[in-house]
């Protein structure tokens, strides 16, 4: 790990450098070697920095050989160079958010970058930050708006394939949500609040033992694992 003279001396040197974003990059290089995703990138007016509503820089779509479109946003950790950050034990707020959706194509994920923009306007304006096997409840509504999708909310897993990372602004977790019906949630949530954690990772351990170990938000997918 560089030293602060190093880093600010390049922060001079390089008016264009983002050791946060270049850390993330590298992360997920290492998993989907040689492969340039498609990134949405948020337009300029509507980021938070600028007074917009967006708290998300963008978001990537890698391809994944397995059938699905592994979704990696980027604003939730400190992308780019800050003095008061550097060597401080979580970079932003600790994680930038995953998603796995089955669909060949990324133009079909639009749903789901909004959904994960939307949560990261809410952990910004409400400063509650997410953890592993937290879950989010969708009130009932399909994840995709204006679909038939049995999947009504998220359960939040650490990313299936790729580990956090320690970079100089601090720990970036990667924290993937994936899709549950209603049935699911409502088991998962229970009436012992104490005992949701570890519903969460049983319901995770079934999800994986289905036949989908990487845990891939299908909105196809109609049984109920419960």
């Amino acid at each position: 790990m560089m030293t602060k003279d190093e880093y600010l001396a390049r922060a001079a040197a390089e008016d264009d450098w983002s050791p946060g974003w270049a850390a993330v990059d590298e992360a997920f290089a290492s998993l989907y070697t040689g492969v340039n995703p498609p990134h949405l990138a948020t337009l300029l007016p509507a980021r938070a920095m600028f007074g917009g509503p967006e708290h998300l820089d963008g978001c990537s779509l890698y391809p994944s050989p397995n059938g699905y479109q592994h979704l990696l946003t980027y604003g939730m950790s400190t992308l780019y160079v800050d003095e008061e950050s550097f060597g401080g034990e979580f970079s932003g707020w600790g994680y930038e958010m995953t998603m796995k959706v089955r669909s060949d194509d990324p133009d079909d994920c639009q749903w789901a970058v909004s959904s994960l923009g939307n949560l990261a306007r809410y952990t910004y304006t409400s400063k509650r930050w997410f953890e592993p096997f937290q879950f989010i409840s969708g009130q009932g509504n399909p994840l995709r708006i204006g679909s038939d999708t049995r999947l009504t909310s998220y359960l939040i897993v650490p990313d299936t394939e790729v580990g956090g990372i320690d970079t100089v602004h601090g720990r970036v977790d990667f924290l993937q949500l994936v899709g549950i019906t209603q049935d699911e949630l409502d088991w998962v949530a229970g009436d012992s609040p104490e005992g949701s954690l570890e519903r969460s990772r049983e319901l995770a351990r079934r999800m994986a033992d289905s036949g989908n170990p990487h845990l891939v938000t299908d909105l196809a997918r109609t049984e109920s694992l419960v």
